[in-house]
């Protein structure tokens, strides 16, 4: 087990109690030190005997940096238009209450006070019971956070304080808290890696959903849009509760090229592994993809590369993948001095299926991460283009609350810097049951049959996390 020695503690608060007598007002410390090294699963999971319903989990597609917050010692929460600069905002006054104690003086990006969370795809949808309790924009910051970074672990501390709170009271109640956070368990994570839940399997309405893509292929033909994308819905039943930190587990070993995330809110887990970042902020450089175009893995290396091949010079593919990359591009231009893009796609390759991916690089010094993800979302690839007469497109035909599905989910530091991915190949779960959403850009010459296969690839990552098949 991890120890730790409640004695470096005392200073740090009782210098925040101190402030916080001197000036009649509460503030926040945030304490960042440096750990030995624990599997961010082993934090997130530790944190369910304390923090059950208030836990979160963030990682990159190249295995170099995880953040895992439990806990929630403040919660932003932004409803409609005004989402992203309300957040925006509200953040901005909140760091004001904040005292920063931070042994690595900075220099560790993702660690001290930092917001994750998310925001829906369409605040206009009327909200389904699934999704009570997820609002239009909620971003969390986290009173434990872990930042494990390039193999190094970093404990956050975000600790409220009052004039009248006392600081030994205060430093025991943390080293208890700390102790179930950090320990070791007996049993590894790795026992599991195959317990896989078992379930049953509802599409909901898949006709309906054919109907819908034929509707839409007919109004682009006649040249209202040009394109949109439709998403449905898998639900599933489990015999047991479905634990979020079993299906982290197994995307983390399944989709190594994916974002994994969750955003725990009560009962409830939006929880998904994600091929697509929507936007990356690190000092002055924005970074985005274009990911459109999709076609399956082939089962030998041959069948691979002749599939990869044919995305690539598909007509239909193309024409989609490159509206996302012209809408992008677009998007960066306005926000940035100088935007970087690539003249062609190139294969990025997924465990289940392979797209087309034009990653899109831009400099700004003024334009910030959430100026940025108001600007993109939602992209061609998730909502259409243009974007009004798809959205409305989307909100007379689809028979589901996307809810966060395809919505930017991720974090942001007091420095700017963050990340936020569109969160597709993902769920909600909720006791024993799941809800899984997958969708497809329809263009003119779009085939209902076509594009229904392709969403039962895209169920799979989820699919194959919970338990669950699908007929090949």
């Amino acid at each position: 087990m991890i120890t730790t020695n409640k004695n470096i503690y005392p200073k740090w608060i009782y210098d925040g109690i101190k402030n916080s007598q001197q000036t009649g007002r509460a503030f926040i410390i945030s304490y960042v030190k440096k750990i030995e090294p624990i599997d961010p699963l082993h934090f997130f999971r530790n944190g369910a005997e304390l923090f059950f319903g208030q836990r979160l989990f963030w990682s990159d597609p190249s295995g170099e940096m995880s953040i895992v917050g439990v806990g929630n010692i403040y919660v932003i929460e932004a409803e409609k238009e005004m989402r992203f600069q309300t957040v925006k905002e509200k953040w901005t006054k909140l760091l004001d209450q904040i005292i920063l104690n931070d042994e690595s003086e900075g220099s560790v990006i993702g660690t001290g006070p930092l917001l994750l969370g998310g925001f829906s795809f369409d605040p206009y949808k009327p909200k389904s019971s699934l999704w009570q309790e997820f609002k239009d924009g909620m971003m969390f910051l986290p009173a434990f956070m872990l930042t494990h970074l390039r193999g190094d672990s970093w404990l956050t501390i975000n600790l409220q304080v009052a004039e009248d709170d006392d600081p030994e009271q205060t430093a025991m109640k943390l080293e208890n808290e700390l102790n179930t956070l950090l320990k070791e368990k007996e049993e590894s994570l790795d026992c599991e890696k195959d317990q896989s839940y078992k379930t049953m399997i509802q599409e909901v309405e898949p006709e309906s959903w054919i109907h819908s893509v034929r509707k839409a292929t007919h109004q682009i033909q006649q040249g209202r849009l040009e394109k949109v994308v439709l998403a449905r819905e898998l639900q599933l039943q489990a015999t047991d509760t479905i634990l979020a930190e079993d299906i982290l587990y197994r995307l983390r070993e399944q989709q190594p090229a994916s974002y994994i995330f969750a955003i725990e809110n009560g009962e409830k887990c939006f929880i998904g592994a994600s091929p697509e970042r929507l936007v990356k902020k690190e000092g002055n450089q924005l970074l985005t993809t274009c990911l459109a175009g999709t076609i399956r893995r082939g089962k030998t290396i041959e069948q691979d590369v002749e599939l990869g091949q044919q995305l690539l010079h598909d007509r239909k593919n193309r024409y989609e993948h490159d509206l996302v990359v012209q809408m992008i591009r677009s998007a960066m231009e306005e926000g940035c001095s100088k935007v970087v893009t690539p003249s062609e796609p190139i294969l990025y390759k997924l465990k289940d299926v392979q797209h087309l991916y034009t990653p899109i690089v831009g400099y700004s010094d003024s334009t910030s991460i959430l100026d940025m993800v108001e600007r993109l979302h939602p992209t061609p690839a998730l909502g259409g283009y243009p974007r009004e007469q798809a959205m409305e497109l989307i909100r007379k035909e689809e028979i589901l609350d996307r809810g966060w599905y395809g919505a930017p989910v991720g974090w942001l530091d007091r420095q700017g810097n963050g990340e936020f991915v569109v969160a597709i190949r993902s769920g909600m779960i909720y006791h024993h049951l799941a809800s899984l959403f997958a969708g497809c850009g329809i263009v003119e010459d779009s085939i209902a049959e076509s594009e229904y296969e392709e969403t039962m690839i895209k169920f799979k990552p989820m699919l194959t996390a919970i338990g669950g098949k699908i007929n090949e």
